[in-house]
């Protein structure tokens, strides 16, 4: 009996897999790591071969623990923005350029100029930044011209890897509204942007729904991973949109947002219209249930507090360190800090940003300074929330990622984003964790006739205290006034 969907993210530290049932019940994972390569300084690159030898090896690991005879469907989602070059023979022109690689802020500037940012976020939803992927195809174009000349495909990853399954190149609305070269309203690849930087088009694969099934799965890959051949492969959605898909946040619950807490931090609201910021200050997506999200991140949330450990206190607990930083009061005794520890996305779009520690004296308690870490991590968001508001303002948030665990930090940021914060549990009552696999997974089974994800189980939503009103606006207007010095 099929009974199962496999849901795949393609992440940039691994690739996961889970199987999941009709109820939304995992039954196994597994999880593949792959190697980062840094050849340069703000270069980041991967063997996209090595995402299919990373994926089989995760399917054949699922398979082989539930039986790959029950498999219905294989879903896919994984990191966006980056950039395969394929050429018709299916060979991989130059490793992978990844949504972190800083390397085209020339060919930034490029498309800006050639585009214009006004035209450019009015079309796309986005203004030209160096994660993208269209800046990488014009850098592959400048730096390796032999390679650029062979290419047949430009993949993103995700989709690359449903090119190995399948044999068919395509992709859909999420992912490619993260490559900079999608027309947000009517839903295809922008040929006008493409024409006015002399991009030929039918580089770009056909795009189909995210609940699409591609095809079925080829039978050397069925060989290999033990599932059967000709098993519908479903396009799926980036990581982001994946992961709000599993949350059910979408056009069946408009009023809920959700902000992730971890390694960076993701705070996603949905949005009926494709209606950017004028400034593309956030960002805006297409979603896979044909509504939109605004996207703001934080690029060092968790990974403030991790820095921060590792670095001052290593062998202390996170608990233990949250735990402290819950005996200082609002405003850490006038402690700021400003979390650009990797530059910062919203709303500065910019890379050369630096974290920093303000108003430390010597009466600063070692409370005060791990509290303000967590509180510059939610000042960061909250300057996202801002930006979003003119347009959307969500009535709640489900909160996700490893820092969600934490009742302090979802109490500090549900003060300073002035929002109830719910904290979803499965069914035997631990922190839900909703990651793009499982999103992929509920993709399947909405390929397949089945029901949508239902809205998460929360098991307490902490609330702003009215009590911090004051003393949490003051601290928002100190972070900003040292945001940017």
């Amino acid at each position: 009996m099929r009974d199962l969907v496999l849901g795949v993210d393609l992440g940039t530290s691994g690739v996961g897999v889970v199987a999941q049932d009709a109820t939304g019940r995992v039954v196994a994972r597994a999880d593949h790591p792959l190697d980062l390569e840094t050849p340069r300084p703000g270069w980041t690159q991967q063997d996209p071969d090595a995402w299919r030898t990373a994926a089989e090896g995760a399917l054949a690991e699922v398979a082989g623990a539930v039986g790959g005879d029950r498999v219905a469907a294989i879903a896919l989602a994984g990191q966006m923005h980056g950039m395969v070059a394929r050429d018709a023979g299916g060979r991989a022109l130059h490793p992978a350029l990844l949504w972190n690689d800083q390397r085209t802020a020339e060919e930034v500037d490029e498309i800006t100029r050639l585009v214009g940012r006004e035209r450019l976020v009015a079309r796309t939803g986005n203004p030209a930044i160096t994660g993208f992927q269209l800046p990488k195809v014009l850098w592959l174009r400048r730096h390796e011209p032999r390679a650029f000349a062979a290419a047949a495909h430009i993949m993103l990853p995700k989709d690359d890897l449903g090119l190995h399954l399948t044999g068919e190149a395509v992709a859909e609305p999420c992912d490619a509204s993260g490559s900079g070269a999608y027309h947000l309203a009517d839903g295809v690849w922008d040929t006008e942007i493409l024409g006015a930087l002399d991009l030929d088009p039918g580089l770009w694969p056909r795009l189909v729904a995210s609940d699409a099934v591609v095809g079925g799965l080829r039978s050397e890959v069925a060989g290999r991973t033990g599932i059967p051949v000709d098993t519908s492969v479903i396009a799926g959605a980036g990581d982001n949109a994946a992961a709000a898909t599993g949350l059910a946040l979408g056009r069946a619950h408009p009023e809920v947002g959700s902000v992730s807490l971890g390694t960076s931090g993701v705070l996603q609201v949905p949005l009926d219209a494709p209606t950017p910021d004028p400034a593309g200050r956030v960002h805006l997506f297409a979603h896979a249930d044909g509504a939109y999200l605004l996207l703001g991140v934080t690029l060092a949330a968790a990974g403030s507090l991790r820095w921060y450990r590792d670095t001052f206190t290593p062998g202390r607990s996170y608990a233990d360190l949250v735990s402290e930083a819950a005996g200082a009061p609002v405003g850490s005794n006038g402690v700021t800090f400003k979390p650009y520890l990797a530059g910062e996305r919203t709303p500065h779009l910019r890379a050369d940003l630096r974290g920093s520690f303000h108003g430390l004296s010597l009466a600063t308690t070692h409370a005060d300074v791990v509290r303000a870490v967590l509180e510059g991590v939610a000042c960061s968001l909250r300057d996202a929330l801002d930006v979003m508001t003119p347009l959307t303002r969500p009535e709640r948030l489900l909160a996700t990622g490893g820092g969600a665990t934490s009742d302090a930090w979802l109490t500090i940021l549900a003060d300073t984003l002035g929002l109830p914060l719910g904290r979803p549990v499965d069914e035997d009552g631990a922190a839900l964790d909703v990651g793009a696999a499982e999103g992929a997974a509920w993709l399947g089974w909405r390929a397949l006739g089945g029901a949508p994800a239902p809205a998460p189980r929360v098991d307490a939503w902490f609330e702003p205290v009215h009590q911090h009103g004051d003393a949490t606006m003051s601290l928002i207007d100190r972070y900003r006034a040292v945001a940017l010095g």
